[in-house]
């Protein structure tokens, strides 16, 4: 009962937030905007995988607004692909039923403590401000042992668009 009222509360602040709709815009063959839309399915599916997912784009996407910019459906920044990985894992944590290979593996690598290398080494751009402590040759070696053919993963639980009208 509580996990499902934290989750009608998570939503209703998105929606505040970002609205709902389907639409995908594109600019310059980019997915753009200034306003994140949850998809509809959200609502109403309760699969433990999809609502963990559809809290880290909750985040990430909040985030990213937060950071501001002319267009926040481009920015990437360390801190937010971060806090949205321990949002994913936490919701992961609550609502697990059943197994996912992705999900269990990423929680197995922010249980060994390299979750912050995780997110530099597979998601890390340039201009990233990464902390001094980030230490990814010992990720590098524990990597090699138990994430043999891994293959990172980002399930986007809706789409940028723009609240506003874009300018051409």
């Amino acid at each position: 009962m509580l996990g499902g009222m934290v989750r009608t509360y998570c939503l209703a602040v998105a929606l505040a937030i970002a609205g709902c709709s389907s639409s995908v815009y594109v600019r310059d063959g980019v997915t753009d905007g200034d306003t994140f839309y949850l998809a509809p399915r959200a609502f109403a599916d309760d699969d433990p995988v999809l609502q963990s997912w559809v809290r880290y784009s909750l985040m990430r996407s909040t985030c990213k607004l937060a950071a501001g910019g002319e267009n926040p459906a481009r920015v990437s920044t360390y801190d937010c692909e971060l806090k949205a990985r321990r949002h994913l894992l936490d919701a992961w944590r609550e609502k697990r039923e059943h197994e996912d290979a992705y999900l269990d593996t990423l929680l197995a690598v922010s249980e060994a403590g390299f979750l912050d290398e995780y997110v530099v080494h597979y998601f890390g751009r340039d201009g990233w401000q990464v902390p001094a402590d980030v230490d990814l040759e010992a990720f590098r070696e524990w990597r090699r042992s138990r994430l043999g053919g891994h293959r990172p993963q980002t399930r986007l639980i809706g789409s940028w668009g723009y609240g506003r009208a874009a300018s051409p």
